[in-house]
């Protein structure tokens, strides 16, 4: 079993920055792909990004291309989500996952261990 717990969420103003972390533990995710969503009230999860076991794939969704950057550290077990120029429309529960086929892919079906998430509010 793998447990996934994200850091970094909070309060920002518009055009600010938060740098999101997933932290796995339980066994090592270096063989797995990665993958952040996120989900407002009242709205269905969206893929935001992926990457690939190496980091050598990155996936984006087109509303946060050029803002976000995935990356992750195998060697601390670590998948990052740095997020600049955020939005209002950001607002939402980011939560990671991580796809044991290691497969960069925009389908939360797809990915097997899901952490619990954390907040982000971008105020306008």
């Amino acid at each position: 079993q793998v447990q996934l717990v994200e850091s970094g969420g909070g309060l920002v103003q518009a055009g600010g920055s938060l740098r999101l972390s997933c932290v796995a533990s339980g066994r090592t995710v270096s063989g797995y792909a990665m993958g952040w969503f996120r989900q407002a009230p009242g709205k269905e999860r969206e893929f935001v990004a992926a990457i690939s076991r190496f980091g050598g794939t990155t996936s984006y969704q087109d509303s946060v291309t050029g803002r976000f950057t995935i990356s992750r550290d195998n060697a601390k077990n670590t998948v990052y989500l740095q997020m600049n120029g955020l939005k209002p429309e950001d607002t939402a529960v980011y939560s990671c996952a991580a796809d044991v086929a290691g497969r960069v892919v925009p389908q939360p079906w797809m990915y097997t261990y899901w952490g619990q998430g954390t907040q982000v509010t971008v105020s306008s």
